[in-house]
């Protein structure tokens, strides 16, 4: 057994029909990829994100024309998963896409060109109850902080969030999100706690320009799940050079290797060793292929020790524990049926359906 996480008290706002903050779920956002004028390209990721597990759907609007696209985007995924307008330097696409009903403005406001227009676009948003991200990065960072500061630095981050929060509170509306994102993990880390403790407003984690996957997913858990379980955060992506869904999926997993929240089967395999008497690594991997898309959320063991896998996976749900050209299918650390290396797969999805009959999954 283990401490369950506490997580830090933050107010909840509302992004078209998800909630966030308060003490609703860590939401899992992504951002799609496709060109936001390729309308189809666009509706047929982000329902492809949705059905991923994707909460929050970012989507770029670069310039006033892309509107028209976003208007016909929204037509087809209103209602389904909330959409937020990512916007840079032109504050008047913010107030298109009020106009057009957008879930979620997100806006860098040193960027978007002077404390006037930030204050049209809050005026917008306060009109229609949209919600605004105020994101504030380590690329993107005001000149007189960095000056103050010697660069760019958490303190100088929080100090930049902290600004910009007071300036919305001044004109009356904190229905916000913040993120102080950067690219270095320690740095993103020291800037979510310091201004965790500094305010009540969800924040939005993530380690900006994380990378590929290989380094990308590293970094990540690093920094996300070390926030997670410190009980900062309300809503997260993980920022990977590569397709979105895999974003998705690696969100997915920081989750559920927190206990935070499960979605999908969590694979649990021992890390083969010298007494291992198949080819465990293969077929682990064949077991994470076939239940990679699977919804139901259990725990599945592969371990190669028919003496002790039961035992040091007795948290699993189901699992296989092989022997020398054999092997049990266990439940709950309770061997069940002995099967040829050959039937220990079959036999393993079999028991899967059985679960998933008796939860009530179809």
């Amino acid at each position: 057994m283990y401490t369950p996480i506490k997580r830090r008290k933050s107010r909840e706002i509302k992004i078209g029909n998800i909630a966030v903050g308060g003490n609703n779920p860590i939401r899992v956002q992504s951002m799609t990829n496709t060109k936001t004028e390729d309308v189809e390209g666009t509706i047929k990721q982000i329902m492809e994100l949705y059905e991923a597990g994707c909460e929050i759907v970012r989507v770029a609007v670069p310039t006033r024309n892309h509107i028209q696209y976003l208007k016909e985007i929204l037509k087809s995924v209103k209602g389904i998963v909330p959409i937020v307008a990512d916007i840079h330097f032109d504050y008047k696409i913010a107030l298109m896409a009020v106009d057009v009903g957008v879930d979620k403005i997100r806006i860098n406001p040193g960027n978007i060109g002077g404390a006037q227009k930030v204050k049209e676009v809050i005026s917008a948003c306060k009109l229609n109850n949209i919600p605004i991200r105020i994101g504030v990065n380590s690329g993107s960072l005001e000149r007189d902080l960095i000056d103050k500061y010697n660069g760019v630095t958490a303190d100088a981050l929080v100090e930049s969030a902290l600004r910009w929060l007071d300036f919305f509170d001044k004109e009356g509306y904190l229905n916000v999100v913040v993120s102080v994102k950067s690219a270095i993990v320690p740095q993103m880390i020291e800037a979510y706690r310091k201004l965790a403790q500094k305010t009540d407003v969800p924040l939005h984690l993530g380690v900006t320009e994380a990378g590929t996957i290989k380094s990308g997913v590293i970094k990540s858990a690093i920094g996300i799940g070390s926030l997670l379980y410190d009980g900062i955060g309300d809503t997260f992506r993980v920022s990977l050079t590569a397709d979105p869904i895999e974003e998705v999926k690696v969100a997915w997993e920081i989750l559920k290797a927190l206990g935070i929240r499960s979605r999908g089967v969590d694979i649990i395999a021992c890390p083969t060793c010298g007494r291992t008497k198949i080819d465990l690594i293969s077929l682990a991997e064949k077991v994470e292929k076939i239940l990679e898309n699977e919804k139901i959320p259990i725990k599945v063991a592969v371990m190669g020790c028919e003496v002790n896998g039961p035992g040091e996976a007795s948290m699993a749900d189901v699992g296989i524990a092989a022997g020398k050209g054999q092997g049990v299918i266990f439940r709950k650390g309770k061997p069940i049926k002995r099967l040829k290396e050959e039937e220990l797969l079959n036999g393993l999805l079999e028991e899967i359906e059985k679960i998933k009959e008796e939860m009530g999954y179809k």
